[in-house]
């Protein structure tokens, strides 16, 4: 990647996003109180960036936050989470529809595509590799909706892996286009005043903040989603389905291949 050449530069000041969520684990665990379930619901989205921004790691900002500061956190709290006796435990990562090419909103470009994985195996530095997972150019929007494969995979990951063996459910979901967040305060101006009304009355996909956590509560406590294993979303009428996940986002060779490199990146290995 020809990104480099200011690394140091664009870090970003204080403690690093690993070591931020290895303190949590620490200060959750000094409250002693049984952990039942873990949601991850941290997103960076730069859709208009022109240049990547960084983790204190190194680590480019949408992948590193979104994907990597997850998987350590839901690694790290596993153990926790197995020990409660609460009989629904859950571990639940927030996925997006736009990682999902098998959908309409999925193919608006530039699309998901995680590749072979070259730049998340060189790092996402921008120094050895690019800061692309696939090794491409940088594209903010792009990493955003990689991000989001990657959560995707890495819950089905996590229930092949460790669901028989505790009992835990594994599960993402999109709860509906929430046009209204804070995720979208990077993008242009026109952008924000359109995307709520085109949400609204022109696509039918607009979902209140409030209806996106009733949506998330019901993934979280429901006892009719106690599947694992599952992608969540909802229909018009918010009644809850088993989503079909795109070909790369159900893909259980690269899932295999994602969890494997990013043990060594956040160090777990």
């Amino acid at each position: 990647g020809g990104h480099g050449e200011g690394q140091l530069h664009h870090r970003a000041p204080g403690p690093g996003l690993l070591d931020s969520v290895r303190q949590f684990v620490k200060n959750v665990r000094q409250l002693e109180m049984p952990i039942d379930v873990v949601v991850c619901n941290a997103a960076v989205y730069q859709p208009t960036a022109k240049e990547p921004s960084y983790t204190a790691d190194g680590f480019e900002m949408s992948v590193g936050v979104n994907h990597l500061g997850h998987f350590l956190l839901a690694r790290e709290l596993l153990s926790d989470l197995q020990s409660s006796d609460y009989p629904s435990k859950r571990l639940i990562i927030v996925g997006s529809i736009t990682g999902n090419t098998n959908t309409l909103a999925g193919n608006v470009p530039p699309k998901a595509n995680l590749g072979d994985l070259r730049g998340l195996a060189g790092g996402l530095n921008g120094v050895g590799s690019s800061v692309m997972i696939d090794g491409g150019e940088f594209d903010g929007a792009k990493a955003y909706k990689d991000s989001k494969v990657c959560n995707m995979l890495t819950m089905q990951e996590f229930h092949r892996r460790y669901h028989e063996e505790t009992g835990v459910t594994f599960a993402s979901l999109y709860p509906g286009c929430i046009a209204t967040t804070g995720l979208f305060r990077e993008h242009i101006p026109l952008f924000r005043l359109l995307f709520p009304p085109f949400q609204k009355y022109i696509t039918k996909g607009y979902v209140s903040e409030d209806e996106a956590g009733k949506r998330l509560a019901q993934v979280v406590s429901d006892p009719s989603l106690t599947k694992s294993g599952v992608y969540w979303s909802w229909n018009k009428n918010s009644a809850s389905f088993e989503n079909q996940l795109s070909e790369e986002a159900s893909d259980a060779e690269k899932a295999k291949k994602l969890w494997e490199i990013s043990e060594k990146l956040v160090g777990l290995a």
